[in-house]
């Protein structure tokens, strides 16, 4: 085969990959458009800019996380609490990305950091999926499109989100302050549905909270609850010896 054959078959792998990362990526975008739409109308609420608000999700691309800090943002909360509620919130990501990191173990170390800058819970799960692209030439550009055709939407529902919390009305903007309560319902109740002690963690995280804010600031407050209902989950949660 000539060397033009062979550029233009590995031309023609590299595309199929990339249209194929995309397509598995585009329910993803249509998923966090309005999320991080919400976000940036919360996060303009709070008090922050626009650039301010982009570059969180450029930077972080953590929903969850962003969420929480734009409300421990509006309460006043310094940077030190807000780095360290983000850090016990994120912890999974670490477990995620070994579990990722282990499929893409023959690809180069120039693949696998900007890759595992990518991964959330919802880029997680469909590479999850689709295990046999990781075997394939060219298969890191099927995760590669994927990640970027979300983090694309994350990033572009943030920045709009900022530009419409001066434009729609105030009524509106206070009223989607409920998103923040529905999406962390949402991330609680299958994994309730699951395990009910998965409940009783989130109700003692609850409980420890509301007592520590009466002593402490908000911002402790929120990180103490999540280091002791993390902590309580590991003895919870602890599986049975067979």
């Amino acid at each position: 085969m000539s060397l033009k054959a062979v550029v233009r078959t590995e031309e023609s792998a590299r595309l199929y990959m990339v249209q194929k990362g995309v397509a598995r990526g585009v329910p993803i975008m249509l998923g966090y458009l309005p999320v991080a739409l919400t976000y940036g109308v919360l996060a303009k609420q709070a008090g922050m800019t626009v650039a301010e608000i982009t570059l969180m999700s450029v930077l972080v691309f953590a929903g969850a996380s962003q969420f929480m800090g734009a409300a421990m943002i509006a309460a006043g909360t310094g940077a030190i609490e807000i780095i360290i509620a983000t850090f016990v919130l994120n912890f999974r990501h670490f477990v995620m990305s070994f579990s990722f990191m282990n499929r893409l173990r023959f690809i180069g170390l120039q693949w696998k950091v900007p890759l595992s800058l990518g991964l959330t819970d919802e880029t997680f799960s469909v590479a999850s999926m689709h295990t046999e692209e990781a075997k394939q030439e060219k298969g890191m550009y099927f995760y590669a499109a994927l990640m970027i055709t979300a983090y694309s939407a994350w990033v572009a529902g943030s920045f709009l989100g900022g530009v419409l919390g001066d434009v729609i009305p105030a009524v509106l903007s206070q009223s989607m302050g409920i998103a923040l309560y529905a999406m962390f319902i949402g991330l609680l109740l299958p994994s309730v549905r699951k395990e009910l002690r998965v409940g009783l963690i989130a109700v003692i995280a609850m409980l420890v909270n509301a007592f520590s804010s009466q002593f402490i600031s908000d911002g402790w407050a929120i990180v103490s609850g999540t280091l002791i209902g993390g902590l309580c989950g590991v003895f919870l949660l602890k599986e049975e010896k067979q």
